[in-house]
């Protein structure tokens, strides 16, 4: 069972016993309901106490049961919390640190509800596409009223106890318990249950009556906000109509409408992408020869080489985490130029609202400087953050193998140069690591961890855990060039420059791409990034594969001196002080002599044609990648896209994507994209993995 009876006087105490959050599994739910029959039976049980054990009153669902018979089985939550309702013995949630989501649900179910201050309380299903299906939208309404239970329902956020506790008018709680929650709750329940022997009722939050003084104008006003804010996903709009109908029907008419949204969205291609990222990012996390007990290093000082926008950023992570960072630059004004950035950072983080005076100066307290190689001695990592040239890597590497202490771990920003290669510039290729931060690194949640040839265990678990401490999501990749996020990015940019050659405008392609989902087209991100960025790694890539194919259209931009907003042109033109991307005439002009001289003539080209050569191009590398164990597992991929590179969230990946679609059809695509004249047919070919599992008519995941 996976959860514990006992006896306190005369009150049963069932505490659910799931580690880590104490979901709501097929055993819990059984625990809970014998438990209950169990108090039921026994005439010496008075009152029943609900709690949970460990650093969880329950999160909810059990995500290990996900899609499986366990998690419908019969007693389903919904049978759990009738039970709890139809108990003649008072039933008292005892509710501690974490309540969500169904953990929220059997709370309301129970007849009274005491708490902790500091317990985190919500309903997170909407950020897997669903609303709350155990009644969720019809109790929480009753307790809350309508606009403080849609907010929490439609946001998904938490909110402290203690906050809700002081609502006017709120039923959600009976009683906040400071000191001994079992204590407190222990006595609550022996109150009441001696009411109860005096005739007084067991109060259902099914029975309280729910009202809103203007409902039909604020339901209309809610409808229009929310459908404005959640364009691509269904779940918040569908929160509201479930809402509604605890306004509008009887409570079991509420119950079923609930049911029905519930049931339709689980069907719905959004929820099933949102349940995919879902799983998707706690299996970053899972490394096969790594166990989750691997021990790790200590790391309690950050070495943080080169001061520039990527050094600046990085440094700022661990700042941010309360880890001390030194920072080394070869130049006073180099440093003075860094240090100032990131405090420019900080101080607008301070003028939104978003970082007190204090957090600021306790920030920039954590952060030294230095001109000296010495003074990274005591560092316990070392990130390289310089420029993406493999012979300045070389003079830093040397240096560092030289003076930090053994056991550190030295780590390199690359984005795409050898790993093991820069490893073997030291004594020590057992200690580094790659460790590819995303532009902002301060604000970008993606980590690409690259684990060279003869990188340590425990040095890769050390570098997953510290990523999660600085709070991003961390994605194994082994050693290629690009690794995985630009691996894969180098065959979307072939195409998108392709599009040009064919007949498109930067513009045509980048709004298709956007409405498409993702939050900017190729051209807008190569203009935001600096597009001498590309054309320095595509001088040493093309040279490496000269018989590789592509448009020399990027080159031609960026002989022209236009590498994007920093130069105020760059596939578009800037206005000084602005970002919005204007369309520029000088460079369609030089699109069009570029394409004449190809003798192409200029075809009208769909929005379809133009998003799936981009993502399949991805699709079709991915699937690659995942073949030569570059990536541990397909979705692994979809979350460097997610979070790395702006792939829109309700389509669950490139990888996720491509199964919604079907593979089979993935391919007959590709095999349309190799008859196109002007296209590299060779990289049309379906990559052996693709291929198979279309024909096998299976899935990435």
């Amino acid at each position: 069972m996976s959860a514990s009876y006992e006896l306190r006087g005369n009150v049963a105490v069932i505490t659910l016993d799931n580690p880590p959050v104490n979901g709501l599994g097929y055993a819990t739910r059984v625990g809970i309901t014998d438990g209950l029959a169990r108090a039921i039976a026994d005439p010496a049980v008075a009152a029943v106490v609900l709690t949970g054990a460990g650093k969880a009153f329950s999160g909810g669902a059990d995500i290990r049961e996900f899609g499986s018979p366990k998690a419908i089985a019969e007693p389903n939550l919904l049978s759990v919390i009738l039970a709890l309702e139809a108990s003649n013995k008072p039933v008292v949630a005892a509710i501690h640190s974490v309540c969500m989501g169904g953990g929220l649900e059997l709370a309301l179910g129970c007849h009274y509800r005491v708490a902790a201050p500091g317990a985190q309380i919500s309903f997170p299903e909407v950020k897997l596409g669903l609303i709350p299906g155990a009644g969720g939208t019809q109790r929480l309404p009753r307790v809350l009223g309508v606009e403080t239970a849609l907010n929490l329902i439609v946001s998904g956020e938490t909110v402290k106890s203690e906050l809700l506790a002081q609502l006017p008018g709120q039923k959600l709680f009976d009683k906040l318990i400071d000191g001994d929650l079992m204590a407190g709750a222990l006595a609550f329940a022996a109150e009441r249950a001696g009411e109860v022997a005096q005739g007084a009722p067991l109060p259902l939050v099914r029975n309280l009556k729910v009202a809103h003084p203007n409902a039909d104008a604020y339901l209309q006003f809610v409808r229009n906000t929310v459908g404005a804010m959640s364009r691509n996903f269904p779940a918040p709009l569908q929160c509201v109509e479930a809402v509604a109908a605890s306004l509008k029907l009887p409570f079991d008419a509420g119950m079923r409408k609930e049911r029905e949204i519930f049931l339709a969205l689980m069907m719905t291609p959004e929820c099933k992408a949102m349940r995919h990222v879902f799983m998707a990012e706690r299996a970053t996390s899972k490394i096969p020869d790594v166990p989750a007990d691997t021990p790790t290093r200590a790391v309690a000082k950050v070495a943080v080489i080169g001061a520039g926008t990527m050094g600046g950023g990085i440094a700022m992570n661990f700042l941010n985490a309360g880890v001390p960072v030194v920072m080394l630059e070869m130049k006073p004004e180099a440093l003075d130029k860094g240090v100032a950035t990131i405090r420019r950072n900080y101080e607008a983080q301070v003028r939104k609202g978003k970082l007190k005076q204090d957090k600021l100066d306790a920030r920039m307290g954590l952060l030294a400087t230095t001109l000296s190689y010495a003074d990274l001695a005591d560092a316990d990592l070392g990130v390289e953050a310089v420029f993406e040239d493999i012979a300045v890597k070389e003079q830093v590497f040397k240096q560092l193998d030289a003076v930090m202490k053994p056991g550190a771990i030295l780590a390199t920003n690359t984005s795409t140069l050898d790993v093991n290669r820069i490893a073997a510039f030291t004594k020590r290729p057992q200690d580094v690591i790659g460790t590819h931060f995303f532009s902002p690194a301060n604000v970008m949640k993606l980590l690409e961890v690259v684990r060279g040839e003869k990188t340590a265990k425990d040095v890769l678990a050390t570098v997953m855990q510290l990523g999660k401490k600085i709070k991003k999501t961390c994605v194994v990749s082994g050693v290629c060039d690009g690794f995985i996020g630009n691996r894969m990015i180098e065959q979307y940019s072939r195409q998108a420059g392709f599009l040009l050659e064919e007949g498109c405008t930067p513009e045509q392609v980048d709004k298709a791409v956007e409405k498409f989902g993702f939050a900017m087209g190729p051209f807008r991100m190569g203009d935001l990034a600096g597009n001498d960025v590309g054309w320095y790694i595509r001088k040493r890539r093309y040279v490496e594969k000269p018989n590789l194919r592509y448009s020399k259209t990027a080159d031609l931009l960026c002989e022209m001196g236009r590498f994007g907003q920093k130069t105020g042109a760059g596939w578009y033109d800037y206005v000084p002080g602005k970002r919005d991307a204007i369309a520029s005439q000088v460079v369609n002009d030089m699109i069009a002599k570029h394409r004449a001289a190809l003798g192409i003539t200029p075809r009208k080209i769909s929005d379809d044609e133009i998003v799936h050569r981009l993502v399949w191009a991805l699709v079709n590398e991915g699937a690659k990648i995942v073949e030569e164990g570059i990536a541990l597992r397909a979705s692994d991929i979809d979350m460097v896209y997610l979070t790395g590179y702006g792939f829109p969230l309700h389509r669950g990946g490139p990888m996720c994507y491509a199964d919604t679609v079907g593979l089979f059809n993935v391919v007959q695509a590709m095999k349309r994209f190799q008859r196109n004249p002007h296209d590299d047919a060779a990289f049309w070919e379906p990559a052996p993995l693709l291929a198979r599992l279309a024909a096998e008519g299976k899935t990435f995941s």
